[in-house]
């Protein structure tokens, strides 16, 4: 009996020093920045918790609060839409740009009576923005989706509030299209804009859009599909109306050439198929990194990419997925 009762007691702790052990092994990481990529981090991190053990902790705060995060390297990494410039480069010294997927931003849409589809291009655009577009039945509108009829509804554009780097993606675009529009507000993660009202993150535009009679705003295509919002089929520089999907922004991706630190905007793309709002999104990583954050990154770029599709993001081309894990390789 004496020694039964050792035996049991020598097994739970042989169990328990196990469960310490697995748990000891299991490593949390921390991140913070855009939201354009968080409906697909959210299923990476959910399923590299579940082969690992490993959990990450991300916040969706925008583009521009991931910078500034892993500037002040209060998180493991950051993550933006926009490249950093120069200058929050030199105040970060070591960081690294590793692109993951790209991914559309969409026009999207409120018109009572209108369905997906209808077709804007680039100036037309970029004057709804500016407000000199304001009604819904304006010629300019009408004339480009033929039988469609649109009511004298007015406009109501809505933007980020918050630093953004899906903002970055549509006014870079807006910028090379339009002349007004880069005379008068330019590029970036946070604009001057001249019309309308702010949204926090992708969900807050989409809500704004949604619950507006005659709304119109920018968010990426997953967070359009799964609030049911219409989105635009828009002009690209090879003058096709394209409608945003996976397909059209594969083609677009595939069609860019990336600078050697991967900080490019890739924004009205020459492919004939391309959508032209499209962008890449990355992590922003130091070189001297946790080790558990390199092993992240390199399945995130392998057995990771094959989730994008089923969340409507772009797996990188293989060109740029090659580069993109020749540069994680080099972490610390």
């Amino acid at each position: 009996m004496f020694f039964t009762k050792l035996n049991k007691i020598a097994v739970t702790a042989l169990a328990l020093t196990s469960l310490l052990s697995v748990g000891a092994q299991a490593q949390t990481l921390t991140g913070a920045g855009a939201t354009f990529p968080a409906p697909l981090y959210q299923k990476w991190f959910q399923q590299y918790k579940a082969k690992t053990g490993d959990e990450i902790n991300y916040q969706a705060i925008g583009s521009g609060g991931g910078i500034k995060a892993i500037t002040a390297k209060s998180v493991d990494f950051g993550a933006s839409d926009a490249p950093m410039n120069d200058t929050e480069l030199k105040n970060a010294p070591g960081i690294i740009h590793i692109p993951t997927v790209a991914g559309a931003v969409v026009v999207a849409y409120n018109i009572p009576g209108i369905g997906p589809g209808i077709h804007l291009t680039q100036d037309v655009i970029a004057d709804i923005f500016l407000g000199k577009i304001s009604k819904w039945d304006d010629p300019r509108i009408t004339k480009l989706s033929p039988g469609t009829k649109f009511p004298s509804t007015s406009i109501a554009p809505f933007h980020r509030s918050d630093g953004s780097g899906t903002t970055n993606i549509f006014t870079t675009f807006l910028s090379q299209v339009s002349g007004d529009w880069k005379d008068q507000v330019g590029a970036g993660k946070s604009v001057k804009w001249t019309k309308g009202l702010g949204g926090k993150g992708n969900p807050g535009v989409a809500a704004l859009i949604k619950q507006t009679e005659g709304g119109i705003g920018y968010i990426e295509l997953a967070y359009a599909v799964q609030n049911v919002i219409p989105y635009a089929a828009v002009r690209n520089s090879k003058g096709n109306f394209i409608y945003p999907s996976v397909a059209s922004t594969t083609a677009a991706a595939e069609g860019a050439t990336l600078a050697s630190d991967f900080r490019t905007v890739i924004t009205n793309t020459k492919a004939a198929q391309g959508y032209p709002i499209t962008g890449f999104t990355f992590l922003l990583v130091y070189r001297d990194s946790k080790p558990e954050l390199k092993k992240f990154l390199e399945w995130a770029l392998t057995d990771g990419q094959s989730q994008a599709d089923d969340l409507l993001y772009a797996k990188l081309p293989a060109s740029v997925q090659k580069r993109a894990l020749a540069a994680v390789a080099t972490l610390k």
